[in-house]
């Protein structure tokens, strides 16, 4: 689907045929992009760089991960539009006409449209990512299209061509009675709203909620309800341009575009996390445990217990050590004394090897990162006996429920709904509301205040350190 050319290190976008048919960009009234809002129907035709492929794919991808993070813990309509704005503005900003004085339209208007069909290939390669990337992607426009002032969003469907059969007054007057029985909304003439006649299947949301009249397999959709037949016409193209995507992906073979599709995909997975990651200057395991997630909560205290860990478990903990910050010669210390009832010689044989190897000083020398959220939970599960892994996913909802109640979490509706979150597969939404919850994150209403979802144990360490380094600054001032 992508061409690429070796002059000045640019990459072509879509200068390819999509479905058989060659697609040029539209312009409207003189200027490439005229909308905040777009359907994404047509692909980009320009030469972009190599750092513009990366950082557009990368930018969106934050601003779509921090949006399936609010919507997952259920935060209201006006919180979740509120985390979006502060996240676009930092990663894809993208301001309506009346604001193209202020700012670059064009250029951000040219960033989303191209970060959109990066993104679109990368995950169209199977159904998991097709279904997340459509469900996210139409989150993101419904939001946007909400945002956006009346005249700009009709102007932005009439050159989609959007529009639908309307009933004259008339043909409401016949029905005057059937729409009286449904609460069809009245203007301040009295009259009936605008009503559409629409296919019924094709709002099947509003016959859910009973909000339009039915008729002969007809809706009759009030102008209020328009945003349905919009969505519904967005979700309809994006997921068929998917499929179209996922067969083109099969015989794509251009060997510098798809590592960095692959690159993409990890971003879904979890963030890569470097062994020089920690905030934290001469780190002492011991005394951060309070800062632990759970998985790693866990783990040490086993190790306090048992001194000892299995293979797997070691890795996962040796791992995060290293990315808090432990030098090989202090998480030799702090291992050879964890295992206490290890002798010297069979510590140094059986289990100080694999201690400088997971810090590159062994074997073929291979710099390790600190394992993210996304490879505990899907690699190297642990059989009978082992015990390493995400809690979230690996506990049963009795165990993790005690764990819980263990580690601080008394609240029921708390609890409830951290092991709703493990129950639906919603491993590190589950983790970051646990993270809130016991480092008293929440508002006045008992609402959990956002944070990004936490996506590396690391990270989750990080940001706990860092919340009680403020706090500490706080108090200090009110002092």
């Amino acid at each position: 689907m992508y061409s690429n050319t070796d002059t000045n290190n640019k990459r072509t976008l879509a200068s390819s045929t999509v479905g058989g048919e060659r697609y040029e960009v539209k312009r409207h009234h003189g200027t490439k992009y005229p909308h905040l809002l777009n359907f994404y129907s047509v692909p980009p035709t320009e030469e972009i760089t190599i750092d513009e492929f990366e950082s557009f794919a990368f930018d969106r991808l934050q601003v779509l991960k921090a949006l399936e993070g609010a919507i997952l813990r259920n935060k209201s309509e006006d919180d979740v539009k509120k985390y979006l704005e502060e996240t676009s503005n930092k990663w894809l900003p993208l301001h309506s006409n009346e604001s193209s004085k202020a700012y670059l339209v064009q250029e951000e208007r040219r960033k989303d449209h191209i970060s959109h069909f990066i993104l679109r290939l990368a995950y169209s390669r199977t159904e998991e990512l097709r279904n997340w990337f459509l469900k996210y992607e139409c989150a993101l426009f419904k939001l946007r299209f909400l945002r956006e002032n009346p005249t700009e969003k009709q102007a932005f469907l009439n050159d989609e061509n959007m529009r639908w059969k309307s009933l004259n007054q008339a043909e409401k007057k016949l029905m005057k009675e059937e729409l009286n029985a449904c609460s069809i909304p009245i203007t301040t003439d009295g009259e009936f709203c605008d009503l559409f006649e629409i296919d019924f299947e094709k709002v099947p949301d509003l016959v859910a909620r009973r909000a339009v009249y039915l008729k002969e397999g007809k809706a009759y959709v009030p102008v209020t309800q328009q945003l349905s037949l919009v969505m519904y016409e967005f979700r309809q193209r994006l997921a068929k341009a998917l499929e179209l995507a996922s067969k083109s992906f099969i015989t794509l073979r251009n060997e510098r575009i798809m590592p960095m599709l692959d690159e993409i995909i990890k971003q879904y997975d979890g963030r890569t996390q470097t062994s020089n990651y920690s905030v934290i200057n001469n780190p002492i395991a011991d005394n951060l445990v309070d800062h632990f997630p759970l998985c790693m909560q866990h783990l040490y205290q086993n190790l306090c217990e048992n001194h000892h860990l299995k293979h797997y478990a070691r890795i996962q903990f040796n791992l995060f050590l290293k990315g808090i910050g432990l030098t090989v010669e202090e998480s030799l210390a702090f291992w050879k004394k964890s295992f206490s009832k290890v002798d010297e010689d069979k510590f140094q044989r059986d289990y100080a090897y694999n201690i400088r190897h997971n810090y590159g000083v062994e074997g073929k020398r291979q710099d390790y990162k600190p394992l993210n959220c996304m490879s505990l939970i899907t690699k190297h599960r642990p059989n009978s006996g082992e015990i390493h892994g995400c809690p979230f996913r690996e506990f049963s909802q009795p165990n993790l429920k005690a764990k819980l109640v263990q580690m601080g979490v008394r609240n029921d509706e708390h609890i409830r709904e951290i092991l709703n979150l493990a129950e639906e597969e919603h491993y590190q939404v589950a983790c970051t509301k646990y993270f809130e919850i016991t480092k008293g994150l929440l508002d006045k209403n008992n609402d959990s205040i956002i944070i990004e979802t936490i996506e590396h144990p690391n990270e989750y360490l990080n940001a706990s350190v860092l919340l009680e380094k403020n706090r500490k600054k706080m108090s200090n001032k009110d002092k």
